[in-house]
């Protein structure tokens, strides 16, 4: 099959399989947001305990 004849033969999605995907690609963004919320949390607290309890003892 030469490429001409494959871009001929593209289908179109049902809207079912066109809402399910918006679906499935607003839950993957959802659960991105969430990984990349906790990873900077965790750098944020390794952060304050690295630096450990003087970081409240200092004058401001």
């Amino acid at each position: 099959m030469s490429a001409p004849d494959e871009i001929r033969s593209v289908e179109i999605e049902s809207p079912e399989i066109a809402a399910r995907r918006v679906r499935l690609r607003r839950r993957r963004s959802i659960a991105l947001g969430i990984a990349l919320a906790l990873f900077a949390l965790t750098f944020y607290a390794l952060t304050i305990i690295k630096m450990g309890p003087a970081l409240f003892d200092r004058a401001l």
